[in-house]
C-alpha cells in the first residue's frame, strides 16, 4: 500500500492511490486531491475522478511530467495549489513529480526564486 506523507497542514503527497485509500484520505478530512498523472501511465485508478467526487472531494488530474517543469508551468500549477480546498493530497505513480511540485509550490511561497527552487529540486533528484 502506498504512503501518504503529510508535509505540512496543507499539503500531502503520495504514489498512485487505491480505493481504499481514497476512503481513507476522505475520511481524514482532506479536501481536494490533484492527480499529476499522465492519462497514457499505466497502473491508474479507473474512474478516479469520479469516485473522488462521489466522496465529496474536489479533483483535479493535472497531466505533469517532472522534466517538462518549467516557470510558466510551476505558475500555473502555484495559482492553482492555491485555489484548491485544503488539505490537498497530490499524487501520482510514485511520489517523485508529487515531491518536487509541492517542493517547488512551498519555496516559491516563501520568496524563492523558480530557477533557485528548480535548482534545489534537480540537485535532490527529484526531477
Amino acid at each position: 500500500m502506498n504512503i501518504v506523507r503529510k508535509i505540512n497542514d496543507e499539503l500531502s503527497i503520495a504514489g498512485q492511490i487505491t480505493l481504499n485509500q481514497l476512503q481513507q484520505i476522505a475520511d481524514e478530512g482532506y479536501k481536494s486531491v490533484l492527480n499529476l498523472r499522465l492519462a497514457n501511465e499505466t497502473g491508474l485508478l479507473a474512474n478516479e475522478q469520479e469516485k473522488t467526487e462521489l466522496l465529496g472531494l474536489y479533483y483535479v488530474n493535472l497531466q505533469t511530467q517532472a522534466e517538462n517543469i518549467n516557470h510558466q508551468g510551476m505558475s500555473e500549477i502555484y495559482q492553482l495549489i492555491t485555489k484548491l480546498p485544503k488539505p490537498t493530497l497530490i499524487h501520482c505513480d510514485n511520489s517523485i513529480r508529487s515531491a518536487a511540485i509541492v517542493f517547488l509550490y512551498i519555496a516559491i511561497k516563501q520568496g524563492i526564486g523558480f530557477e533557485k527552487a528548480l535548482q534545489k529540486v534537480i540537485s535532490l533528484g527529484l526531477i
